[in-house]
């Protein structure tokens, strides 16, 4: 968890003892989880699905929707290698198994990969400094 919550805070400033708190939560919910990649060994990616994400405490009207990919994040230096398509793939898979029908997501540095990966535009919205794109993907 001290990893992931470093990656979180290095990549957007994401204070690390909020991660810290909120990822035992999160695993320890079966109904949320979170995933790490690894490649021989050494962590690389890791992604999740989250019932409560940053987008519900500036536009509150999203908390309607309780299941988000969250948190996609790979090592700089992995980055453009297909890492992050099959961390999501991933997370919709196993997503369905416990019974999600949809999922949501909301980013502003990566509309190309989840438009690529089936996932349907809704909204832009406003989130502090940052124009972020809302997106749907049914699963099946």
């Amino acid at each position: 968890m001290n990893l992931i919550a470093d990656w979180y805070a290095a990549e957007w400033k994401v204070p690390r003892s909020l991660m810290l708190e909120r990822l035992p939560q999160i695993v320890s919910d079966p109904t949320q989880f979170q995933v790490i990649m690894q490649m021989n060994g050494v962590p690389v990616a890791t992604a999740g699905l989250f019932h409560k994400v940053g987008l519900h405490d500036k536009v509150p009207r999203f908390k309607e929707f309780t299941n988000w990919l969250a948190m996609v994040y790979t090592v700089p230096e992995k980055r453009s290698r297909g890492l992050g398509a099959l961390i999501c793939t991933y997370v919709q898979e196993q997503a369905l198994k416990i019974g999600v029908s949809e999922l949501y997501l909301f980013t502003d540095t990566a509309e190309r990969l989840y438009e690529r990966l089936g996932w349907i535009a809704l909204e832009r919205v406003q989130m502090g400094e940052r124009n972020v794109l809302v997106m749907k993907k049914e699963l099946r």
